[in-house]
Formats: C-alpha cells, structure tokens, sequence
C-alpha cells in the first residue's frame, strides 16, 4: 500500500470479523496483501489472536536457558513482548498500515482479551499521543451486515478502554510469572525426588485440578452412614390421606448427623410406636402462591454447562460450535459473554430474530406461536450490560442443512432460552401443613403448578414439566385445605432406611459450574463473602481452554462422563502448599483484575503483591519434596 495516502484504517482480532466489517463499507473492495481496501479509501486488516507474545525466561537472561533454584523467581524489569514466529508476515504489514494510517479504529473482540490483544500490537509501534488519543473503540458482537453497520456509527475513544486493557495485561503477565517461576520450581524439586516429566503449574489450572483431586478423595475415603426418616400416614375428618414427615427436636441432636439426619434406627422406631393410632392437631397452614421468572438467555458458562447436561458436551467443544455459528454461519451473537442481559436497543430487533427463529428452527413454530412479544421479562438491562451481552439468536436466516447436529441443537438451545423471555412466569402455590402428634413435629409438603408459564418450553420427553416440588413426591394435594386446630388421625406409619451417598465425581458440566460458583469452594469468609458477587476462576473465554490442557497434561483423565484425577495430578495437588491448589487465591486475583478493569484498584498494587507472594512461595517449596511418582 502506498504510505503516502491518507486513511481509516480497521484493525480485526481476526479474519472473519475483518471480512465482516469490509462487507459493509463502500465497494467495490480491493484485496491486499493482509489488508481489504474499500473504494472510499478506508482499510480492514487484522491480527490472528495474539499477534505478540511474551518473551521466555533465555530472552531476558541467557542463564536461565537452564533451570536453576537459586534463579527464581525470574521477574522482568521490563517486559518484553515478540511478534510470534508463525504470524510474523500478518505482524508486520499490521505495523507497515499502523504506521501510516491517518486514523485507527480498533476493532478486537468485545472482552479483556480483545482489548489486550489489538492495543498491546499499537503499543509496540509507538504512535506519537496525538495520534494514539485519537485511535477509536469499535465494539462488534454480531457478524450479520446491520448488526456491524450499526456498530461503526457507534464508534468510541479508545481510551475509555484502557482499564479493561490494562486489567488483561496485568492477567497475562500475572500468569507469565505464577506459571514460569512455580512451573520451574516444581519441576526441579520434583526431579531431584526422581519424576522425570515437566510439572507445569498455573494459577488457575492448579486450583482447578484440586477441585477435582479433593472430590475424588472424598469419593474414595466415605464411609457409607444408615440415616432413618419417619412418615406419619394421616387420615382427616374427611377420610382425606396424606404423608408428614417427622422433623426432630434438638433433643435428639446427639443422635444426629451435621446434616440433621437421624442415625439411630432405635430412635426412629421409639417415634413410629409413640405415634401409631394416636390423634394429632393441626398447627399451621401455609398455602403460598410463588412465581418464577424465566431463566435469563445465556451467557457461554451457562450454555456450555447446559450442553453439557443436555447433549453430554465438552466445554471446549461448546466453544469451539459457538465460534462457528458466529464467525461462520453468523447466526448468534457474540459467544465468549459473561452477560446474560441484553441492551434496550435490542427491543427494536424482537420481530426480526422471532423470523430469524422461525425460518432456522421449524421445530420451534408452536413456541413462537405461543409466545408474548409484548412481554418484557428483566434480561433488558442497559445498566447490566457492559462490552458485550448475553447469546442470542442473529437476524440471519440460513440454509440449517449446513450446519452439523451439534450446531443445530446448540442454535435450537439459545433460541428457546431467548422465547422464554417473552413467557409469563411460571406460577405456583406451596402448601405446608405442620402437624403436632404426641409433642412431635411433622411436616407435610406439596407444590401445585397453577400456570405453566414459560416452563412449557421445557418439558422432557413424556411431556412432564421439570418437577421442582419440595417433599415427598408421593404426597398429592389435599382436595380440601384443611384448617389451623383441627385434628387428624395417625392410621399408620413408616420407617424408611437410607444410606448417606458419596459426592459425585465432577463432569463437565459439575466442573463448569464449581468454576463459575467457586465462593462454595473458598475457604476465607471475607473473600468468599466478596465472591459471590464477582464470582468465578478464570474467564469465559480461558475456561475450556484449561480444562482441556488439564487432560492433555495427563493430569486429569475422563472415564465416561465422568472427569477424574491421574495419579501424577493427584500426587502433584497433595505435594503442594494448600495456598497453590485451593481457589482462595487466584480467585482472589481474578476479584482484583476485575477491580482494574473498573479503576478501582491500580496494576501497580496488583504486581507488588504477587511479587511477594511469589518470593514467599519460592522459599517455602524451595526444601519440600514432591513425591510425584505413584
């Protein structure tokens, strides 16, 4: 390209987003070499992800070519990153048109690592402030020619963007440092107690794998309990029968269980025979009518856990046909979301996605034809959504025989979630009765489905609607309420015998969710507390990602559905500090990168505190063993 002109030029996070934003400016179109010319004089080109990388430990130094204790940790005094071997050509006509643009419109995905990936490319050349101040922020999240178009005309300072930039740069190399030093580390003392292999170590794959390393051993050290529950069969004055379930007093706490289960099968008994044809009163009556909202559309955790369940999906795999029904087919919105609200604006746009539906899922007509388009449910949120919103269906109509099943069922899966939106909610009434019978407390409970709503939807296979009672399944609701002080007769009564079960071993979708919920997972009731509003290890876009790298480091293995730990990852999680495998602190990390990304806590404060902890773990590992070898 000539550097003399003056132009506009468009930087992609990659080629398909590129060909996207080019489809909808002035032709014809010129192709160049890495870059698409319009005829207005404006230019798309692109990265291929991360077009840079960080150096390795021998760029810096020489000496740490080889691995030695005494070396760690390594921290740079200045960071260096280099264009990557295979993308090198890309790099450097992306530095060639960054160079003399006139104006830089920075279009990477709409997340920390979009941001990252396109300023960290700008950075590297060194733009006079003038020009750097004035690069704009294109936010994308759907491919389809109006969705983009819209976005052009929407264009922001790239500036306001620098928290989330500066967010994901404190990530990377936060990750860079934990996984060299403590990879290092590891490795090293894991072969002087004679391992051979690399034990690689990341800040949140570590944790991951103890999830599933203390899961398993819980598994493998239960001891099988026998619990006791006792009914009570009640006749009213009507000749009406229902069940109560005995509820324990404290007194009886000595022969219970933390979870409140009775373990002493002579007690049961005692109240199955102090009860038998005795009278009882009614002592309360509760009949509550409740409502419950539709599920909010997806944001990618909730839909790969929901894959998962459904269709015996991978997250990784969920991913990788998202990707596809964006970039190729164009017909979801943005995958990698953490929102699972939608934008106002989006409002204007319900008649064209219910045709999109219409035309591409023929199996949804009825749902369509049922729903409300009036309603509004609370997924319209302006003040919930941030650079990007929650999975839905494009305006694009397609030709369906092109997609895999895969694709179709997950396409299917977001757009039922997005009609559930235009569903009345799904309305019940919960009916307790407490009964005294003999000083003792017995509880019967029921639910009764009052509208449907938009829980029609989701009906399985034999047309049930998800049950969702509380109680005893076989209780059935009384015809007639009965009322407060009114008695009963005990006609009979049961004693049922259980076994306390062992957790489960995780599954995809199990693991996911421990990932997206880790509060349940961390030990400190002060960051456990601030977790549950920023939850989550890791991000939507790494989530997959290492998980797979887990099995492929041989560290965790799949047996069915089910994910378990190897020997190696089991014996490297009970060799490490607490500290490195349990979630608290990377959790911890993931709740202060999230504060950058909003300037509420500095990249400075962030990097001094993990260089100290990295020092404080360096010698504390420095004489441990790590019996690795099973």
């Amino acid at each position: 390209m000539q550097s003399n002109q003056s132009y506009r030029l468009f930087i992609a996070e990659k080629p398909s987003l590129a060909r996207a934003i080019a489809d909808v400016l002035p032709k014809p179109h010129q192709k160049g070499n890495g870059f698409i010319k319009a005829s207005n004089g404006d230019v798309v080109s692109w990265c291929i992800g991360h077009l840079l990388e960080q150096a390795t430990p021998e760029i810096y130094d020489p000496r740490y070519k080889k691995w030695a204790i005494n070396d760690l940790p390594i921290v740079p005094e200045q960071w260096i990153l280099m264009p990557k071997d295979n993308t090198k050509k890309q790099f450097n006509i992306l530095v060639d048109l960054i160079k003399s643009a006139d104006q830089i419109v920075h279009a990477g995905d709409p997340d920390r690592e979009g941001q990252l990936l396109v300023d960290e490319v700008l950075n590297y050349c060194q733009l006079p402030p003038d020009k750097r101040k004035a690069i704009q922020r294109c936010l994308i999240s759907d491919l389809n020619a109006s969705a983009v178009e819209k976005s052009l005309q929407q264009l922001r300072s790239n500036q306001d963007f620098i928290p989330l930039s500066t967010s994901a740069l404190a990530r990377a190399r936060a990750d860079w440092l934990y996984g060299i030093n403590m990879s290092r580390l590891c490795t090293i003392v894991g072969q002087k107690n004679g391992y051979r292999g690399v034990l690689s170590i990341g800040r949140v794959q570590t944790p991951i794998l103890g999830l599933v390393v203390r899961r398993d051993l819980e598994i493998a050290q239960f001891v099988p309990k026998p619990f006791y529950e006792v009914f009570a069969v009640l006749q009213t004055k009507d000749n009406e029968i229902f069940k109560a379930k005995w509820q324990p007093s404290e007194a009886c706490s000595p022969y219970q269980d933390e979870e409140g289960r009775v373990l002493v099968k002579k007690l049961a008994e005692n109240v199955c025979q102090r009860i038998n044809n005795q009278s009882g009163k009614i002592d309360k009556v509760s009949n509550k009518k409740k409502e419950l909202a539709p599920p909010m559309p997806f944001n990618l955790s909730a839909l790969q856990i929901e894959m998962a369940k459904k269709n015996g999906l991978s997250a990784q795999n969920v991913l990788d046909i998202c990707q596809s029904l964006y970039e190729k087919h164009k017909l979801i919105t943005y995958p990698r979301s953490d929102c699972r609200f939608l934008p106002e604006e989006h409002l204007k746009q319900i008649t064209g996605v219910k045709s999109a539906i219409e035309n591409n899922c023929p199996e949804l007509q009825t749902a369509i034809g049922d729903a409300d388009f009036a309603l509004r449910s609370k997924a319209w949120n302006d003040k919930k959504v941030e650079a990007h919103h929650a999975i839905i269906p494009t305006l694009r109509k397609a030709r369906m025989e092109n997609l895999t099943d895969n694709e179709k069922a997950v396409y299917q899966v977001v757009a039922t979630q997005y009609l559930a939106q235009f569903y009345p909610t799904y309305k019940y009434a919960e009916l307790q009765i407490d009964v005294d019978i003999q000083g003792g407390k017995f509880v019967s409970k029921a639910n009764q489905m009052l509208d449907e709503g938009w829980k029609v939807l989701f009906r399985s296979k034999n047309n049930q609607v998800e049950a969702d009672t509380d109680g005893n399944e076989s209780n059935g609701l009384l015809t007639r309420l009965v009322k407060k002080g009114e008695t009963v007769q005990c006609i009979d009564t049961e004693l049922v015998s259980k076994e306390t079960q062992p957790p489960r071993p995780f599954t995809d979708a199990t693991l996911l969710s421990a990932m997206t919920g880790i509060a349940r997972f961390v030990k400190d009731p002060e960051i456990k507390k601030i977790l549950r509003e920023t939850d989550g290890l890791g991000t939507e876009a790494t989530r997959a990602g290492i998980i797979e790298l887990l099995f492929k480091r041989q560290f965790l293995t799949r047996q069915g559905k089910l994910i378990r730990a190897t020997d190696v990852g089991k014996n490297l999680i009970l060799s490490l500090p607490d500290i490195m495998s349990m979630p608290d602190m990377t959790a911890h990390w993931e709740l202060q990168l999230d504060e950058i990304s909003k300037k509420a806590f500095s990249y400075q404060q962030f990097m001094h505190q993990l260089n100290s902890s990295l020092l404080d773990l360096v010698n504390q590992l420095k004489n441990t063993k790590l019996n690795i070898i099973a």
